[in-house]
């Protein structure tokens, strides 16, 4: 593969989209689910410029600069903490880190409080990451601000979603590929997708975007009735990857899980494991992807993960900045005046 780091960025596209606040009408960035088509190609369009702009020696702007971001972290978090602060920052805006062990939460403030108090410092944008679904949503009904969600429960991830869609689409296009969606792409999810909000949202998003989405997990870790979302469940992993374009892997939660959900990690990796053995019953130039942390030697192996013809592990870390830029970005127009941003007619 070529590498994605020499692809050309598309940059946004006018008239590729409806006109202003209509091609993104919405206050806050919830979910993926509630996304359009178009309102997904658009974010990762506007992506692009800063995927260009980090590749500079000068990986900054003032476009944000007067704003205030607060990162509310109420679970645990390095990658996707750090990747909005760096987002945040080069965009020229002052990022405030919350973290939940530093927080009132601790000493029982309500969640409503903390929304409260959080708006009270009249933020321009609030980033949010719980270990309850529905919290963002609950958070974004209290403040007045654009909230993006960092993760919530077993909910969505939609940043994540976009950064992988991002990080595919550069990979394919380094190929050659111009088609701008994924329209007769096999895309095979595997791991722990019971508790994955990550896997629930790459769902979503690849399926708007035209990719047929297969799901592969023991059976303790198979949500029941996945296939109403329109994927294909399996419990072979062999058979899950025969044929396919990507293979998306994901760690065990061992922090959500309440009881013994498979019998060893060693037996893990022997039925669920990413080896070069088992890559090959994928489409020969078949794509590799996590969302991280890894575990390697579980989910996944070392020779598989860092691979530089088929692995896009590291590109999907760099395209999360890049998207988390472009999502500060856009939904905080309507506050900085943009013209053609003010509320939807």
């Amino acid at each position: 593969m070529t590498s994605a780091e020499n692809t050309p960025a598309a940059g946004p596209r006018p008239g590729r989209y409806p006109a202003g606040s209509r091609a993104f009408p919405h206050r806050d960035l919830l979910a993926v689910g509630a996304l359009e088509r178009h309102e997904i190609l658009f974010l990762l369009d506007e992506a692009e410029q800063w995927v260009a702009m980090n590749r500079t020696a000068a990986k900054h702007t003032d476009l944000l600069g007067g704003l205030t971001i607060i990162n509310a972290f109420f679970e645990n978090s390095t990658r996707t903490l750090l990747s909005f602060e760096i987002a945040g920052k080069r965009l020229g805006a002052d990022v405030v880190n919350m973290h939940a062990a530093q927080s009132s939460v601790k000493k029982g403030e309500t969640l409503i409080d903390t929304a409260i108090t959080l708006n009270a410092m009249r933020p321009d944008a609030i980033v949010i990451r719980h270990g309850s679904s529905g919290a963002t949503a609950l958070i974004a009904d209290k403040v007045d601000c654009p909230v993006i969600n960092a993760g919530d429960g077993q909910h969505e991830h939609p940043t994540q979603a976009l950064l992988d869609a991002l990080a595919l689409r550069h990979a394919l296009q380094a190929r050659g590929q111009t088609a701008d969606d994924f329209t007769g792409l096999t895309v095979t999810i595997c791991g722990d997708v019971l508790h994955s909000r990550v896997a629930r949202s790459n769902i979503l998003c690849l399926q708007a975007l035209g990719a047929s989405v297969r799901v592969c997990a023991p059976p303790a870790l198979m949500p029941q009735g996945i296939e109403a979302m329109g994927v294909e469940a399996f419990h072979d992993f062999d058979r899950a990857l025969e044929g396919t374009d990507v293979a998306m892997m994901l760690r065990l939660q061992t922090e959500r899980m309440s009881g013994q959900f498979v019998p060893s990690p060693r037996e893990y990796h022997h039925l669920y494991g990413l080896t070069a053995r088992r890559l090959a019953n994928a489409a020969p130039d078949a794509i590799v992807m996590h969302p991280g942390p890894m575990n390697r030697g579980i989910e996944i192996d070392s020779d598989v993960a860092d691979s530089i013809d088929r692995s896009i592990i590291t590109a999907q870390v760099e395209m999360g900045v890049a998207i988390r830029m472009a999502c500060l970005d856009v939904l905080t127009r309507r506050r900085r005046g943009i013209a053609g941003w003010g509320d939807p007619a």
